[in-house]
């Protein structure tokens, strides 16, 4: 097996371009984070965002993946939580255009610090310390990516 991508690096996967931009603990309570979540993660839990880019850099219309997955080192795997469409910062999975990405040019998540879309995820506090966390990224038959997350 091939060692996990860094953040910052883009990967192919089907014809589409990944980029994990930042990995981080988000807290509703605090000014930046509550335009992301709202509600507070339930005790001995912790909320953090996947922020990524994903783009169709070929001359066909292509659709990415929605089939993310947090593994850490004891083999425990989380699936992000599901997020409001209303939600601009938001991943979700649609078709794209040639040259086109998610989160659009000009939109909110994609002029704001993170510059990514989010995928969120619940994570019990424990599971922090079964490092190192990866992102799992499933494309289409046996095709993943997976990222080394910086948390």
């Amino acid at each position: 097996m091939s060692e996990p991508a860094r953040e910052g690096l883009a990967l192919d996967l089907g014809g589409v371009r990944y980029n994990v931009f930042i990995t981080r603990q988000l807290n509703p309570k605090i000014t930046p984070d509550e335009a992301y979540v709202t509600e507070e993660a339930p005790p001995r839990q912790s909320l953090y965002g996947v922020f990524i880019e994903v783009c169709n850099d070929s001359d066909q219309q292509r659709t990415p993946t929605d089939r993310f997955l947090i593994r850490d080192n004891q083999n425990n795997s989380f699936e992000p939580k599901a997020l409001p469409e209303d939600n601009p910062f938001a991943y979700h999975a649609r078709s794209l255009d040639p040259q086109e990405c998610i989160p659009e040019a000009g939109s909110v998540a994609q002029l704001g610090p993170t510059e990514g879309s989010m995928l969120l995820f619940q994570l019990p506090l424990e599971t922090t310390e079964n490092r190192p966390l990866e992102l799992e990224i499933e494309g289409e038959g046996d095709e993943k990516l997976t990222y080394e997350l910086d948390i």
